[in-house]
């Protein structure tokens, strides 16, 4: 791993409020990707290149791991470099640089059987407990345009949320709600 990477990691954690990342839409399938994550949970905050010179980077996919851990439980879980792969195509198909608010990534199966017993808007195998679907919301973007952005992509599931202020987007087949 370069320098440049284990410093941005080391010192990628931190408060929430962190600028974006800039760059454009994917010059070829062989530019590096990256993304920008908040949990809003927990207030931690993640700027990492995650793929690089044909491959994942087993430290950026690591932290992004526990960014996207259950909150509730605190169980880590990896996420499917998939579901990154979508987020962050949908944030340059978007033409924004700001950082992703995370409500909910990976889900314990403890934590997905409670919120469904609270309320049956929440799958009983939804694909948050593979580490396949993320909740979220981007800064300064309607939540409109993200939901139209991320149905876009025909690329998985997209559920609209506007009274919670979030888009559920998955790598499961194409669906909408």
């Amino acid at each position: 791993m370069s320098t440049h990477r284990r410093d941005l990691l080391k010192g990628a954690l931190g408060a929430a409020g962190l600028t974006a990342l800039g760059g454009p839409a994917f010059a070829s399938a062989a530019a590096p990707r990256s993304l920008s994550l908040v949990n809003l949970h927990t207030g931690e905050a993640l700027k990492a290149v995650y793929w690089e010179a044909g491959q994942y980077i087993p430290d950026a996919m690591a932290a992004l791991n526990r960014v996207l851990r259950d909150h509730r439980t605190g169980e880590v879980h990896s996420i499917a470099p998939g579901l990154l792969d979508l987020v962050t195509t949908l944030t340059q198909r978007l033409e924004t640089q700001q950082t992703v608010q995370v409500i909910s990534g990976y889900r314990s199966p403890k934590t997905n059987a409670a919120l469904h017993q609270a309320s049956s808007g929440v799958a009983t195998r939804s694909l948050h407990m593979q580490g396949q679907a993320m909740d979220l919301r981007i800064g300064g973007v309607e939540l409109t345009r993200v939901r139209d952005a991320a149905l876009s992509l025909q690329r998985g599931g997209v559920g609209f949320y506007p009274g919670s202020n979030f888009v559920h987007v998955d790598i499961g087949r194409v669906r909408r709600w």
